[in-house]
């Protein structure tokens, strides 16, 4: 399956890239919102595409190539481009993108391990040349342990007894023979696989993703010029609930009283939220690419503040 951009017409309205504009692409799986940054900033505007997937860094490269120097790649991941963009000349810049979903690529290589629709060795890493496989994780840790695992980073209401079946039936060495025996031991919900949650929660859990998206997402804000807006895309609730409170934090002024002479609360906004509520995908574009009903993109933008403040 070819792979396309989520929500791309609404990320280009959103973070608006201007001609000679400096960007971050902090995702650039397949390239595709890449290649769009690059368009509406030419004839000279620059983007710093990341990705801890060496695979991905490749194709995009090959993707990419007619931009030339217009665009340069890290294989790294965006939680380290507090230290990474600026040494590539990306000091403060004008728009930063974190799209923190898997590409179709990755989903459909089935020796990446990140399907249970196709059988493949239990890997999940996004670099698959450092860290645990998700075999690793689920032939060793302890019945808690993993109980832990599905729960937090699943919300798997299940999870005790998927752990438990789990110990029992182990070794797993493929991604069908773990989807196999979850789906023998709890039913169907509805349309979602049985196993849905528990593949979200190891591959969260070897690539270290929400302490990624964490870093990643107050870096950002870091980088940004004064009027740059930071884009992030979420693809399931613990991902977008961070996000929100986050920039909602960050949005919030002071709070004392009018008539106190001196603000004691220490809160003043360092930015505006572009968007009140998370914006979702149209109909039309479900139908298109169905992976793109769970995306929530979220922007803000970041503002000038005084020496006073």
């Amino acid at each position: 399956m070819a792979h396309i951009p989520v929500l791309y017409q609404e990320v280009l309205d959103l973070l608006r890239p201007l001609p000679n504009g400096r960007y971050i692409d902090g995702t650039v799986g397949a390239g595709g919102h890449t290649a769009g940054l690059l368009e509406k900033s030419a004839p000279t505007g620059r983007v710093l595409a990341f990705d801890r997937d060496p695979e991905a860094v490749l194709f995009a490269q090959e993707k990419l190539a007619s931009f030339g120097k217009r665009v340069t790649f890290v294989n790294a991941s965006y939680a380290e481009m507090g230290t990474l963009a600026p040494a590539h000349g990306f000091e403060q810049v004008d728009g930063i993108l974190l799209d923190l979903g898997l590409s179709s690529r990755q989903l459909d290589d089935s020796e990446r391990g990140f399907s249970f629709m196709r059988e493949g060795p239990l890997d999940m890493r996004f670099d698959s040349t450092q860290g645990e496989t998700a075999a690793d994780l689920v032939n060793n840790l302890a019945e808690a342990d993993l109980a832990d695992i599905f729960w937090r980073y699943g919300e798997e209401k299940q999870s005790r007894k998927i752990a438990r079946v789990v110990v029992q039936k182990r070794p797993f060495h493929t991604t069908t023979q773990l989807a196999d025996t979850i789906a023998q031991a709890i039913r169907q919900r509805g349309r979602i696989h049985p196993a849905t949650l528990v593949f979200q929660a190891l591959r969260i859990a070897v690539n270290g993703e929400l302490d990624a998206v964490e870093n990643g997402v107050q870096t950002a804000v870091t980088l940004l010029k004064s009027g740059g807006r930071l884009a992030v895309i979420s693809f399931h609730s613990l991902e977008d609930r961070f996000v929100k409170q986050y920039f909602r934090q960050l949005a919030q002024d002071c709070v004392c009283p009018p008539t106190q002479p001196v603000c004691t609360c220490d809160a003043h906004a360092t930015v505006r939220l572009v968007t009140r509520k998370a914006v979702k995908a149209t109909a039309v574009e479900i139908a298109d690419n169905p992976r793109s009903r769970s995306a929530r993109l979220r922007v803000i933008e970041k503002l000038e503040i005084s020496m006073g403040q």
